[in-house]
């Protein structure tokens, strides 16, 4: 029997959870479907595993550099994945428990758990793993917050051998021998660093000329530089294209040109994600998706079809969970407080979460230059920072752009320690509208990261 609801929100991740329980609040009588894990990509496979796993390696390479600081551990340092894996597994867990036991205890907020799919305009159908439908419902409003997934190039030999992606390489239990990863962009550098600080060897294999292809140069360099040093080994240039299967999960990746053959213990691949579109029903709602699977929105993420909005990563408009979040504060500031927020005013900021970390906000360099329009700008490298001297990580620099007319700052970037944390205050000024001398006359305190942002911007100077 077809259910009645006046909301439906398709997905659990950091938009689609909040959201639900926010039109519960507002008296909507709402559903919430989840086909897999409650609390989505975050959650379960990208930012808490992995940054778990990025916790788990900077506690392993500051045990082995502790006697630069003094202090001595006897014996060599060893990881055991099988334990920093039971860790990752406990607080996802703890997160995925949460937000499940939140949704079913929300008022005016009923959950099922299969997968949804629409049927016409504004009816959806849930069916279960045996693809059966169980359940029928019906809305005003539908809520599409279905994420991404990994993609994966159609090699060839792939068929026939043991790959892994940003998912299913968090289930090893024992370390890699070598791990070759194909990609140079965020996904392939974190998995990069926190496998060769585990003890594995590791293999980037990088299309493009250098990595972090959408980054300023200078900061790829300075992130390439960090990883070198600690053994993460570069190509460059390359592409595999043919793929053979070795003992165990091993594989040989053939390239042309007469590149030598890459042979490894694992294989990851980290080339890109793509939208959770294609199983939806969407052209049964007469919903249209651009030719990667986005669904295009307009600034207050309603897709063409009234009554119908698409938040998260899958609306390409943001592929982080604090844009999922953002979205989700944009719709229910327009839908049920009578605002007018929209995502074309949002400022992009986000991290890379090697270590030392590369935070950004706003324009980079080269989009400033690209632009032509008059600017500051002033650079800093780390080793200035007390702050980082005193810790011995003293990696990286600073960057900052103004706009030489309206002084508002158009974006800045650190890498360094703490610069993910550091970054706020630039995103907060940038937010707020305020020109750039209140944050330069802004009393921080010492020492920390951010008490060098105001020396930055003292640096300020015509760009050439």
């Amino acid at each position: 029997m077809l259910q009645r609801f006046d909301a439906v929100v398709i997905g659990t991740g950091q938009g689609g959870g909040p959201l639900a329980v926010r039109l519960g609040k507002s008296g909507r009588k709402t559903a919430v479907i989840e086909r897999a894990a409650f609390g989505g990509t975050c959650v379960n496979v990208g930012c808490t595993p992995t940054k778990s796993y990025v916790a788990s390696a900077r506690v392993a390479h500051v045990a082995r550099h502790a006697a630069e600081y003094g202090v001595h551990v006897a014996g060599p340092v060893s990881v055991d994945l099988a334990q920093v894996k039971l860790r990752k597994d406990g607080i996802i867990g703890q997160s995925r428990d949460g937000v499940e036991k939140w949704l079913r205890s929300a008022d005016n907020v009923t959950v099922f758990k299969g997968h949804g799919r629409f049927t016409g305009a504004h009816t959806l159908s849930i069916s279960d793993h045996d693809n059966q439908i169980v359940d029928e419902l019906e809305a005003g409003e539908i809520f599409i917050n279905t994420g991404t997934r990994a993609v994966v190039p159609l090699l060839e030999g792939i068929a026939g051998i043991r790959y892994y992606t940003n998912s299913n390489l968090l289930e090893l239990t024992e370390l890699p021998e070598h791990l070759a990863i194909v990609g140079g962009s965020y996904i392939a550098l974190e998995f990069a660093q926190v496998f060769r600080r585990f003890g594995s060897r590791v293999t980037v294999i990088v299309r493009g000329e250098r990595v972090l292809a959408r980054e300023d140069a200078d900061f790829a360099e300075s992130v390439q530089k960090v990883l070198a040093r600690e053994g993460v080994e570069f190509r460059f240039g390359a592409e595999p294209q043919s793929l053979t299967p070795l003992a165990g999960d091993g594989v040989r990746l053939g390239f042309d040109g007469g590149r030598p053959a890459i042979e490894a213990s694992h294989l990851l691949f980290a080339t890109g994600r793509k939208p959770n579109t294609d199983d939806l029903g969407l052209a049964a709602a007469g919903i249209e998706t651009d030719r990667h699977g986005v669904i295009p929105v307009d600034g207050e993420l309603r897709t063409q079809l009234p009554g119908v909005w698409a938040i998260g990563d899958v609306n390409g408009r943001g592929a982080f969970t604090h844009t999922s979040y953002d979205d989700y504060q944009i719709v229910a500031a327009n839908l049920l407080e009578g605002g007018k927020r929209s995502v074309d005013t949002r400022i992009m900021a986000y991290a890379v979460f090697v270590d030392p970390p590369l935070a950004r906000v706003g324009m980079s360099e080269t989009e400033v230059r690209q632009s032509g329009r008059a600017a500051l700008i002033s650079t800093m490298p780390m080793s200035r920072v007390g702050r980082a001297r005193e810790r011995g990580e003293t990696d990286g620099f600073m960057k900052v752009l103004v706009d030489a007319q309206t002084k508002q700052i158009l974006g800045a970037a650190i890498h360094g320690i703490e610069g993910d944390e550091a970054i706020h205050t630039f995103i907060d000024i940038m937010t707020a509208g305020a020109p750039y001398p209140t944050l330069q006359y802004a009393l921080h305190i010492h020492p920390t990261i951010s008490e060098l942002v105001p020396t930055l911007l003292d640096g300020l100077k015509p760009m050439k």
